[in-house]
C-alpha cells in the first residue's frame, strides 16, 4: 500500500507539471488558432536559460526565475505572436503546423549551438532533494509539493481568468470572430499577444519544474519530447477546457508511474520503451475516441496558397533534364560526393511520398520516416541475399518493403479516417513517436509465442544494410547507384504529374479543398483517404529502405520524429504541391544543409585568420533551416513557385536562355577540366541562375524595339504584349485572374459543348492579364446563338 500511495503521490506531481505545459498549449491554441508544436522546445530553451543563469553564473534562485518565467519566456512568446504566428491567420493547417515545428528544429540547434551538448549539465530541486515532507507514510520533497500546488493554482487561476475577467472572455472571442470582438471594444491582436507571453510563460516553469525530478542532465531532444507529451493532455480538454486538460494530464501522469511499479521490467523487457511511449500511446486513444467535428465545406477565406499543375509535356521533359543534369553532375564529383547525393536523393524519395498525400489530398503526415523505418527493417529481415561481401538486398525485397508500409498506412489510417487537419496531424506525430521509441528502439532478442522463433527487429541497435542489386545492375557502385535512384525518382515524379491530371487526382484536390462538396458529388472520402494513405506509405518505405542502403549502417537515431519533422518541413518550404519541392525539400533535408556546414568547416581550417567567422557561418547553418520554415508564412506556396515564375522570363526572351545555357556549358567544362574545384562550380552556377532572370527582361526591353522592326520590314505582324499569356490552373480562372474569352473556350472544350461567339463589345483578352470588360458581357447585351 505504500508503494502505491507513493507512486500516486509522484504520479499526482508529473501530471501536474504535464497539466501546466498542456494549459499554456490551450491558452494559445484557445487565442491564436495556431497549435504550437514548439511549446516543448520553449520549455526546453528556458530549462537551458534557468541553468545557466542560476549555476553558471550563480544568481540567486529567485532572481533567476524572475529572469527566466518573468522577463525571457513573456517576451520570447509575445515576440513569436508579433513576428510570425500572426501572419497565419489565412494559411492552410500544413503550413501553420509547418512554421510551429520550424520554431522546435531551431530551438533544438539553437540550445545545441549555445551550450556543447558534450558537456554535462544539471540542476537540483528547490530547497534540495533532501528537504522532504511525509504525506500518508510517503516522502516527497519540497520540490514536488511546490510543483503540485502551482499546478492547482494554475488550474483554479486560469479557469477563473478565462470566465470571470473581461481579458480571459476577449481572450475565448479572439479565434470566434476578432472583428465582431473590435467593435465591442476588444484588441484581438494585443489579447491574442498576451495569451502566446503566457502560454511561453507556463511551457517554462513546466520545463524547469520536470527538469530534477526526471534526473539526469539536460539534453536538448528528451526534454523537448517530455514536454511534446502534454500534447496528449491538451488534446483531452478538447483544446478549450482547462479543467478536462488538467485532468488528463493527472492521468498521463498516474499511468506513467503505475507503468513504471507495476510492469515486470524483468520478463517485459520492453516495459521501458512502452513507457517512454505509453503518451503518444495515449494521445492516438484519445484522438479517436474523442468526438471529431463533422465534415467542413471550404472556408469563407481562401488560403493564399497557389500550387499550379504541370503538363506532361513539361513533366517528362524535366524528368529527362534532372537524369542527364545528375549524370553530367556525376561526372565531375568525387566519390565521397556522390554517395552524400545517392542519400539526398534516398531522401527526396521519401519527401516525394508528402506530394500526393499533403500536397494534392491535404491529408498531413508528420512521420514520413517512420515509414522509412519500418521499410528499412522488412528489407533488412526479408529482403537481403548472399554472404559476405556478396551480400546484397533483392528487388523483391524493395517491393516487399514498400507493400506492407502500403499495408501499415491503411492500418494507421483505417482508425484515423475521422481524423483531419491538426488532430490528423498528432496522430500521426504519435505513430512516429511510437515506431522511433517503441519498435525501432527494441535491440533485445526476443522469441515469438507459439511459434518459438528467435528475432530482433533491430539487433544490435545497429543495422548493416547491404546494397541492393537489381537484376544485372550492381548498385554497389555510388555512381551507379545515384543514376538508378535518380531515373526512380524522374518515373515517380513523372507518374505523380499523370495522377494529379488524373479523374482521381482531381477528387483528391476536392477532398482538400471540402471534404463536404467531395461527399455530396457521390465521392467516397473514406476510400480516397485509405488509398492515398497507402500510396504515400509505399513510397516512404521504399525510399526509406534505399536511405539505409544508403548509408550501409544505419541507428535507431536515423529514424527519431525530428528526422521526419525536419523532413517535413524543408518540403512545405520548398513547395509540398511540385514534385520539384519534394525534390529540392528532400535534398535540403538529405545533405544539403549538412553540406553547408561542412563547408564552412573545410573554409575555416583552410584559412586559420577566419576561422572564427566561418565556425559561426557552420553554426548558424545548423539554426538556418528553422529560419527558412518560420519564413515559410510570408510565402505559404513555396520558394519552388518563386523560382518558376522567375524563371518564365525565359518564355520570351528563348536567346537569353540559350546564352545562360552557354555560360552554364562553360562553367561545366572549366569544373571538369579541373581548372577550378567543384565549389568554385557551385558557388558560379548559383549566382548565374541567381542573376540571369533579373538582368533578362532588362536586356529584353532594349532588343525588343529592333526585332519589332526586323519583324515589320519583313511583312511579320508586330510581337504581341510583352508579357505574354500566362499559363494558371482552370480552377483559379475567376478567382486569381478575370474569366476571358479565351477561358471561356477553354471550358466550353472541355466540357463538350459548342464553342460561343464573341461577344459583341469584348476588348481582346489575354488570359492571366487584368484587362477592362474580360469577356464579361456589357449590361443587356444577348449573347448570339452557336
Amino acid at each position: 500500500m505504500d508503494q502505491f500511495l507513493q507512486y500516486t503521490i509522484l504520479g499526482l506531481v508529473l501530471g501536474g507539471i504535464y497539466g501546466i505545459a498542456a494549459s499554456g498549449l490551450v491558452l494559445t491554441c484557445t487565442t491564436s488558432g495556431v497549435f504550437n508544436f514548439g511549446h516543448g522546445s520553449i520549455a526546453m530553451l528556458s530549462a537551458f536559460l534557468y541553468w545557466q543563469v542560476r549555476f553558471d553564473w550563480n544568481w540567486p534562485t529567485p532572481v533567476a526565475l524572475v529572469a527566466v518565467l518573468g522577463v525571457f519566456a513573456p517576451a520570447f512568446g509575445a515576440l513569436l505572436h508579433i513576428t510570425i504566428m500572426r501572419g497565419l491567420r489565412e494559411t492552410t493547417e500544413i503550413t501553420r503546423i509547418t512554421v510551429t515545428v520550424a520554431l522546435t528544429v531551431g530551438a533544438l540547434a539553437l540550445a545545441n549551438w549555445i551550450w556543447d551538448p558534450t558537456v554535462p549539465r544539471r540542476f537540483d530541486y528547490f530547497f534540495g532533494g533532501t528537504n522532504q515532507v511525509k504525506i500518508f507514510g510517503s516522502r516527497i520533497t519540497y520540490h514536488e509539493l511546490l510543483a503540485l500546488a502551482a499546478a492547482v493554482l494554475i488550474a483554479v487561476g486560469l479557469r477563473f481568468f478565462f470566465y470571470r475577467t473581461r481579458t480571459g472572455v476577449g481572450m475565448r472571442a479572439v479565434v470566434d470572430d476578432p472583428p465582431l470582438l473590435q467593435l465591442t471594444g476588444g484588441r484581438p491582436e494585443r489579447l491574442a499577444t498576451l495569451s502566446w507571453a503566457l502560454g511561453a510563460m507556463l511551457a517554462a516553469l513546466a520545463g524547469i519544474l520536470i527538469t530534477p525530478i526526471l534526473g539526469g542532465a539536460l539534453d536538448p531532444n528528451a526534454l523537448t519530447l517530455l514536454v511534446i507529451d502534454a500534447f496528449a493532455a491538451a488534446v483531452f480538454g478538447r483544446l478549450r477546457s482547462v479543467p478536462l486538460t488538467f485532468l488528463g494530464a493527472v492521468v498521463l501522469g498516474l499511468a506513467n508511474n503505475y507503468v513504471l511499479a507495476y510492469f515486470p521490467s524483468e520478463r517485459w523487457t520492453w516495459t521501458s520503451n512502452f513507457r517512454i511511449s505509453l503518451p503518444m500511446i495515449l494521445l492516438f486513444v484519445v484522438l479517436l475516441v474523442l468526438p471529431q467535428d463533422r465534415l467542413r465545406g471550404g472556408t469563407i477565406t481562401r488560403a493564399r496558397e497557389r500550387f499550379r499543375v504541370p503538363t506532361m509535356r513539361s513533366a517528362v521533359v524535366w524528368a529527362v533534364i534532372l537524369v542527364v543534369g545528375m549524370f553530367l553532375l556525376r561526372e565531375i564529383m568525387a566519390p565521397a560526393v556522390v554517395n552524400t547525393m545517392v542519400i539526398g536523393m534516398t531522401f527526396a524519395v521519401i519527401a516525394l511520398s508528402l506530394v500526393p498525400l499533403t500536397g494534392y489530398a491535404g491529408e498531413i503526415n508528420l512521420a514520413p520516416v517512420s515509414f522509412g523505418a519500418i521499410g528499412t527493417i522488412i528489407a533488412y529481415h526479408y529482403g537481403v541475399t548472399g554472404s559476405g561481401v556478396d551480400t546484397r538486398m533483392t528487388v523483391w525485397g524493395l517491393l516487399l518493403a514498400a507493400a506492407v508500409c502500403a499495408v501499415v498506412g491503411a492500418l494507421v489510417a483505417l482508425p484515423a479516417l475521422r481524423l483531419r487537419g491538426l488532430y490528423l496531424a498528432l496522430a500521426t506525430m504519435a505513430f512516429g513517436v511510437f515506431v522511433s521509441t517503441m519498435v525501432v528502439a527494441d535491440t533485445v532478442p526476443r522469441v515469438l509465442p507459439l511459434l518459438h522463433v528467435e528475432f530482433s527487429i533491430f539487433p544490435n541497435g545497429t543495422l548493416n544494410v547491404p546494397r541492393p542489386r537489381l537484376g544485372p545492375i550492381d548498385l554497389a557502385d555510388g555512381g551507379t547507384f545515384l543514376m538508378v535512384i535518380t531515373v526512380l525518382f524522374a518515373v515517380l515524379g513523372v507518374l505523380m504529374v499523370a495522377l494529379r491530371r488524373s479523374g482521381y487526382g482531381h477528387r483528391l484536390v476536392a477532398l482538400k479543398d471540402s471534404p463536404a462538396a467531395c461527399a455530396t458529388l457521390g465521392q467516397n472520402p473514406v476510400r480516397l483517404k485509405l488509398s492515398v494513405f497507402m500510396l504515400s506509405a509505399a513510397i516512404a518505405g521504399l525510399g526509406g529502405a534505399l536511405m539505409s542502403a544508403a548509408m550501409v549502417s544505419v541507428n535507431p537515431d536515423r529514424f527519431v520524429i525530428f528526422v521526419s519533422l525536419g523532413l517535413v518541413m524543408t518540403v512545405v518550404v520548398a513547395g509540398i504541391g511540385y514534385v520539384s519541392g519534394a525534390f529540392a525539400g528532400g535534398l535540403l533535408a538529405g545533405v544539403g544543409f549538412v553540406a553547408l556546414q561542412n563547408m564552412f568547416d573545410k573554409v575555416g581550417t583552410d584559412h586559420a585568420s577566419l576561422s572564427s567567422l566561418f565556425s559561426f557561418l557552420s553554426q548558424f547553418s545548423t539554426v538556418l533551416p528553422a529560419l527558412i520554415g518560420i519564413g515559410l508564412a510570408r510565402n505559404p506556396t513555396g520558394f519552388v513557385d518563386d523560382i518558376i515564375r522567375a524563371f518564365e522570363v525565359f518564355r520570351r526572351a528563348r536567346v537569353m536562355l540559350a546564352a545562360g545555357l552557354a555560360l552554364q556549358a562553360a562553367i561545366y567544362l572549366l569544373a571538369y577540366t579541373d581548372t577550378f574545384s567543384n565549389w568554385w562550380f557551385v558557388a558560379l552556377t548559383v549566382l548565374l541562375w541567381g542573376i540571369w532572370p533579373r538582368i533578362t527582361p532588362l536586356v529584353s526591353d532594349r532588343l525588343a524595339p529592333a526585332v519589332r522592326a526586323r519583324r515589320a520590314g519583313a511583312g511579320a505582324l508586330p510581337a504581341g504584349p510583352a508579357d505574354g499569356p500566362a499559363e494558371v490552373p482552370l480552377e483559379l480562372v475567376g478567382v486569381d485572374v478575370p474569366l476571358t474569352d479565351e477561358h471561356r473556350r477553354v471550358l466550353d472544350r472541355a466540357l463538350g459543348l459548342p464553342e460561343t461567339a464573341a461577344l459583341p463589345g469584348d476588348l481582346a483578352a489575354v488570359p492571366g492579364r487584368v484587362t477592362p470588360s474580360a469577356g464579361i458581357p456589357p449590361a443587356g447585351t444577348l449573347v448570339p446563338a452557336p
